[in-house]
């Protein structure tokens, strides 16, 4: 824009245009590359490296402007008036001036964006983790009662229903460690998995007890996190039950507005909610299951039944299974 209104002939000013840009685009390569250098020294030895170096690439620019421009003229050697070498300086300075500033600007920008990227793909790789976590935390007493329960029913000689609960726990085993901790599963899905969690545990308590499963048919292919209910359940198993008495769990799904209501409820003692943390890790683990998954889209919440026990109740987002769209 400042060579436009010059008096130079095209023939001259069209290459002297082509030659100055050059050599301005090559300035800034090399200014790109003092400052990548300079950003790794203090702010204040930064600061003056930068003017510093910003001053002798005006001074480089201008001097091959002007050179550049006399050879065209035939007159190479022709010194500059200090009028020309203010004025032609400071269209230089203000050029690479302005460009610095553009450049610091995107790369801020870019820095800026690739630090959200990384802190976002930190806290999805730590939020994958912390389920894989909770996910893999079986319970050792489970693993010790269920083989202990097989053990006493072999030297009962009950061994078809030894047999019996050995394969459910396979296949309880298997699910859980096969799985893609990450991933939802349907309703269905899930209460036939926590139908095989329950038949080893039925293995022990036999008449003890008794479990009821109910569910709205819209909820079947509905999403949740899979393996959600049974650290509740077996919470209530191992706190809830009383000695020579029985014990009824139900576990109900439904449908409420926009969200998914499970329900787990049983007849035992219910909640001291003064020594609620003693309670093992069944509340904890679905709670940061619940967080890590949908933040303050899910809630769930504890209290006690008017005729005894305890009763936790889970509200989720709706979420839908593919295979239903």
């Amino acid at each position: 824009m400042i060579k436009i209104p010059g008096q130079e002939p095209w023939a001259i000013h069209l290459p002297h245009l082509l030659l100055d840009t050059c050599c301005g685009f090559s300035v800034t390569l090399l200014l790109r590359k003092f400052y990548a250098r300079f950003r790794l020294r203090k702010i204040l030895v930064s600061a003056i490296l930068h003017i510093i170096c910003l001053l002798l690439a005006s001074l480089l620019w201008t001097q091959f402007k002007w050179h550049s421009l006399q050879w065209f003229y035939g007159t190479l050697w022709q010194p500059m008036t200090w009028f020309d070498f203010g004025t032609w300086t400071s269209a230089s300075l203000t050029m690479l001036a302005t460009w610095t500033a553009g450049y610091y600007g995107i790369k801020m920008y870019l820095d800026n964006a690739e630090q959200r990227h990384q802190a976002a793909e930190a806290l999805h790789l730590a939020k994958e983790s912390q389920l894989k976590m909770l996910r893999y935390q079986l319970n050792p007493h489970f693993m010790f009662n269920s083989i202990n329960a097989i053990c006493t029913l072999i030297l009962k000689q009950h061994n078809a229903n030894a047999v019996a609960m050995l394969e459910k726990l396979c296949d309880f085993l298997r699910y859980s460690l096969y799985t893609d901790p990450l991933a939802k599963i349907t309703v269905q899905d899930e209460i036939a998995i926590l139908q095989t969690y329950l038949d080893i545990e039925q293995g022990r308590f036999q008449s003890e007890l008794n479990v009821k499963i109910t569910a709205d048919p819209s909820c079947f292919n509905l999403l949740i996190p899979s393996l959600l209910l049974q650290p509740l359940v077996e919470n209530a198993l191992k706190h809830g039950i009383v000695q020579n008495s029985g014990i009824v769990i139900a576990v109900n799904f439904a449908r409420v507005a926009n969200q998914l209501l499970i329900t787990v409820s049983d007849t035992g003692v219910g909640f001291d909610f003064s020594t609620l943390t003693s309670n093992g890790i069944g509340i904890k683990n679905c709670q940061d299951r619940l967080r890590l998954i949908y933040s303050d889209c899910a809630h769930l919440s504890l209290n006690n039944g008017e005729n005894g026990g305890a009763n936790v109740s889970i509200a989720i987002p709706l979420e839908y299974s593919e295979r239903v769209q």
